[in-house]
C-alpha cells in the first residue's frame, strides 16, 4: 500500500512538473512572417499632401502636422521617439523613408457633402496625385464615410495618365466609434472594459487618429501596390503595423496595450516623443530581422 502510495505522489509530482511545460508550448509566441512579393515600395523622400476635409480646430491640425514631422525630424527627440519608431521600416528593403509634409488644403465646407462613397476618397487624392507623394485625407468626426467604424482608416493607389499616386483616409471618430478607433483612449465596445486611458494631447478624437494615421503612413510605404510586404490575400492583408494590432507596449494582451509611459502633470499615458514637445501613443510594428512586433517601451 506503502509502495503504491507513493508511486501516486511520484506520477502526481511528475504530471505537475509537465504541466507548466505543456503550457508554455501551448502559449509560446509563433514568428509573424510578411512576405515580400517583389513589388517597389515608397523609399527616399516622400511628401505627405494633406486634405483636411470638414472642420479641424488649428490645434488639431498642429498636433496631426507634428505628427508627421516628428517621423523624420532632423532634430533629435528625447527616448523614446516617434522617430526611432518610424526607423524600423528601414528594415524592409531599399533604405529609409523621408517624410516631408508638403502641401495642405482645407475644405471646411463639405464640398461632397458630409457622407462620402468610396469612390470619393480616391478623387479627393488626386488633388495632390504624383510620384513620390502621399495624399492623406483626414476627415473630421461629423463626416461619414462608407465603411467607417468596421475600419478606422484605409490606403490605397489610384493613377493619373501614368503616374501612379498612394493615399490614404482617416477618419475622426470622436462621435461615431471611439470605442473602436480611439481605443485605448475610450472603453472598448467589446472585450475585456479596462479604463480608458487618459489621450496624450488631451483629444481623444485626434490621439485615435494618429495611432491609425501611422499605422496606415508605416503600411503605406511597406505596401504601396499590393505587391510589398504582406500576409494573407492581397485584398485583405495583415501588413506592417496591422499585424501588430493592439500592441502598443511590452506585456500587452486583448484588452491591455501594454505596459506604458504616463506623464505625471496630467496623467496621460505614451509611449513616443516628439517635436515641439508633443507625445504620441505609436502601436507596435513588425520587425523583419526578428519577425516579430517590435514595441517602443
Amino acid at each position: 500500500m506503502a509502495a503504491s502510495a507513493s508511486l501516486y505522489y511520484f506520477l502526481t509530482l511528475l504530471l505537475l512538473c509537465a504541466i507548466p511545460f505543456t503550457f508554455s508550448e501551448l502559449v509560446k509566441e509563433q514568428p509573424l512572417v510578411l512576405k515580400y512579393h517583389n513589388g517597389p515600395l515608397l523609399k527616399g523622400k516622400i511628401t505627405v499632401n494633406l486634405i483636411w476635409y470638414g472642420k479641424f480646430s488649428p490645434t488639431q491640425r498642429s498636433i496631426i502636422v507634428d505628427f508627421i514631422n516628428s517621423l523624420s525630424s532632423a532634430v533629435k527627440p528625447k527616448i523614446p521617439s516617434a522617430s526611432f519608431w518610424w526607423k524600423t521600416t528601414e528594415k524592409y528593403k531599399s533604405g529609409s523613408s523621408t517624410l516631408v509634409v508638403g502641401k495642405q488644403i482645407l475644405l471646411e465646407n463639405y464640398p461632397l457633402g458630409k457622407t462620402l462613397k468610396n469612390p470619393h476618397l480616391p478623387a479627393l487624392a488626386r488633388k495632390f496625385n504624383g510620384v513620390g507623394t502621399v495624399s492623406v485625407i483626414l476627415t473630421a468626426k461629423d463626416v461619414a464615410v462608407d465603411g467607417f467604424c468596421m475600419r478606422c482608416g484605409t490606403h490605397g493607389s489610384n493613377r493619373v495618365g501614368r503616374v501612379r499616386g498612394t493615399f490614404i483616409w482617416v477618419g475622426n471618430s470622436e462621435t461615431q466609434c471611439p470605442g473602436q478607433c480611439a481605443w485605448p483612449f475610450h472603453q472598448p465596445i467589446y472585450g475585456p472594459q479596462t479604463p480608458p486611458l487618459v489621450a496624450p494631447n488631451g483629444d481623444v478624437g485626434i490621439d485615435g487618429m494618429i495611432i491609425t494615421l501611422a499605422t496606415l503612413l508605416a503600411n503605406t510605404v511597406t505596401n504601396p501596390f499590393n505587391n510589398g510586404y504582406f500576409q494573407g490575400p492581397a485584398d485583405a492583408p495583415l501588413e506592417a503595423v496591422s499585424a501588430c494590432t493592439g500592441i502598443f507596449g511590452t506585456g500587452s494582451y486583448p484588452g491591455y496595450p501594454g505596459k506604458l509611459l504616463v506623464e505625471k502633470s496630467t496623467g496621460a499615458s505614451y509611449n513616443a516623443n516628439g517635436v515641439n514637445g508633443r507625445k504620441y501613443l505609436l502601436p507596435a510594428m513588425w520587425d523583419p530581422q526578428t519577425s516579430r512586433c517590435k514595441t517602443l517601451v
